[in-house]
């Protein structure tokens, strides 16, 4: 798995990084007081709701939530990976980025195996051009010309060096060739092409850089049908769609994927006219995969075919997808008649019947209850407590919304038994229901957020850390984390806590209004800090009390409860 970045480094990173600038080169920007506005480029609205601010370094739509700072709004517009975004920005700021242990191949090799990989796919190509019988192929595939430029396809020539002698032109670039999977090793050590005599399917990253291929081979019985590039420190299959890239090129704003299992069926396809398909790369659905589709857009059909083997598949596809279910997302099959897969069927009945398919696809809540009932008889109640202990473990991991809600209900609709799923949201609101000071605790923690450097002001020790109210131990710790980095920012910070739990309630307090300036921030700032420990001591004196009616005080509480009721009653 890749190194983790620093935290130190992304907090110098976006210190570098003006979002406005970043926002403004695919967002058409306008001023409006501070900020900058526009329609939000995440969901239609005819009027603008998305803000941007330079001075707290994030951007926020009122309309459907979106938020984030330069590096998540990269993820969501430019649909990248956390480390791709990274690198975007770092690449931008003229930084290196760092990893901290854990990653196969520092990324500064990149700068050598990129191109590599690109002069790869370059030689397969003139390879093509060249060779008759692999032209042949793809014309009795019925593929266009054009389509094969669109995925660059090529072809690996009948011999066990030809790449090697074309682009290995001294030892350190044949140890590049191996190192990214297009050269292997014989038993005594010597070096040939892993790809010969095959047709060649590049594969790209949401970058659109070639990272590794897929090759098929031309006759039957020559070897194994599909051969796939290695694991290589570019290229991890279990996260990878071939295909992506070509959706993206085609939509400005994906309307939705279709998700196959062969190059050839996606790349049919898009050549008749469904430019939203993409394929695994011969593994089952991943959750990797499930977040980089759901990524891309909110509704996913998955094709398989219609026998035992395909609907296993589908499965592994539900069991990937349940936990990356938010509302608003939609997982959906379409299972293929008998001896028909994506590539024949649209050949068939063209893209119209296809579409007519698709509309007609599973739902996900449709097939979870019809597969997980093939075993249970819903007619007695044992079959009914089956399906209920079966569904329990899944349903729990669907995130907390309305989604999971109708799952649930419709799992007591089926068994008559109430499934009840403990969850961090309903803890939240047992917590909140506690009577509790929370409003100074909130004030403090809204003003730091937005103003990171209100903690400045705040020398340690800090009293009110004894203090016990919900949320206390979350403004300590961003007092420290804003004194520890001086240079953090509101969307520094929330992407410091985006992939925790209080990331949302965090984004919600960043955007909240406070009608006064930077004085006035500072001013009330101090003083619900001072009232949070006037409270702490209030809180201390009430802990003496009680155990002075207990006569369980030790002559050094007895003389601090005395010091805390004088001060107290100075202070009137």
């Amino acid at each position: 798995m890749p190194g983790r970045i620093p935290d130190k480094f992304i907090d110098e990173l976006l210190a570098r990084i003006d979002i406005v600038d970043v926002i403004a080169e695919r967002v058409p920007l306008k001023k409006a007081g501070r900020d900058w506005s526009a329609r939000c480029p995440f969901h239609d609205e005819r009027s603008p709701s998305f803000t941007v601010s330079p001075t707290k370094q994030f951007y926020h739509c009122f309309g459907c939530g979106a938020h984030g700072s330069a590096i998540g709004f990269l993820m969501n517009y430019d649909r990248l990976e956390f480390p791709d975004a990274v690198e975007e920005l770092a690449q931008r700021a003229g930084l290196k980025v760092p990893y901290e242990g854990g990653r196969e191949a520092p990324r500064e090799d990149a700068t050598d195996l990129y191109p590599l990989l690109d002069a790869t796919a370059t030689f397969y190509r003139r390879q093509l051009d060249a060779h008759e019988k692999a032209r042949d192929y793809f014309a009795q595939r019925g593929l266009t010309a054009a389509i094969i430029a669109r995925f660059n396809l090529g072809y690996a020539p009948d011999a066990w060096d030809a790449l090697k002698n074309a682009l290995g032109t001294s030892a350190a670039r044949i140890a590049l060739l191996e190192k990214i999977g297009m050269l292997t090793s014989g038993e005594r050590g010597g070096k040939y092409d892993r790809f010969r005599d095959r047709v060649m399917f590049p594969i790209l990253d949401r970058r659109g850089r070639t990272i590794a291929f897929g090759g098929r081979v031309l006759a039957k019985d020559d070897g194994p049908k599909y051969l796939n590039s290695p694991e290589t420190p570019l290229f991890h299959k279990s996260r990878e769609l071939f295909g992506l890239w070509q959706v993206r090129e085609a939509h400005a704003k994906i309307p939705r994927l279709i998700v196959v299992e062969g190059y050839m069926d996606a790349i049919s396809l898009h050549q008749f006219g469904a430019t939203q398909a993409v394929a695994t790369l011969g593994t089952a659905t991943t959750r990797d995969h499930a977040e980089i589709l759901f990524r891309q857009c909110a509704d996913v059909y998955f094709c398989f075919d219609g026998d035992h083997a395909g609907r296993q598949a589908a499965w592994r596809a539900v069991e990937s997808v349940l936990p990356r279910m938010r509302d608003g997302r939609q997982a959906l099959f379409l299972f293929l008649p008998d001896g028909e897969d994506p590539d024949t069927l649209i050949r068939k009945e063209g893209l119209d019947g296809f579409e007519q398919r698709l509309k007609n696809a599973t739902p996900l809540s449709e097939f979870f209850f019809a597969e997980l009932s093939k075993d249970a008889n819903l007619a007695n109640l044992d079959g009914k407590a089956r399906l209920a202990e079966h569904a329990r473990p899944l349903l729990a991991q669907i995130p907390d919304g309305a989604f999971r809600d109708l799952m649930l209900a419709e799992l007591d609709k089926l068994t008559g038994v109430q499934v009840h799923i403990a969850t961090a949201a309903a803890a939240s609101k047992t917590r909140a229901a506690r009577p509790a000071h929370r409003s100074l605790v909130r004030a403090a923690i809204t003003l730091l957020v937005q103003r990171p450097l209100l903690a400045a002001a705040l020398e340690p020790p800090w009293a009110f850390a004894e203090l016990r109210q919900p949320g206390v131990p979350l403004l300590i710790e961003l007092i420290a984390l804003c004194r520890t980095r001086p240079d953090m920012t509101t969307g520094t910070l929330l992407e410091h806590y985006a992939t925790r739990e209080e990331s949302k309630p965090l984004q919600k307090l960043a955007v909240a209004d406070f009608p006064g300036g930077e004085d006035e921030a500072r001013a009330e700032f101090l003083d619900a800090i001072a009232q949070l420990e006037r409270q702490t001591t209030q809180q201390r004196i009430d802990d003496l009390l009680r155990a002075q009616t207990e006569n369980a005080l030790t002559e050094a509480q007895k003389a601090q409860l005395r010091e805390l009721l004088a001060n107290k009653a100075a202070r009137g």
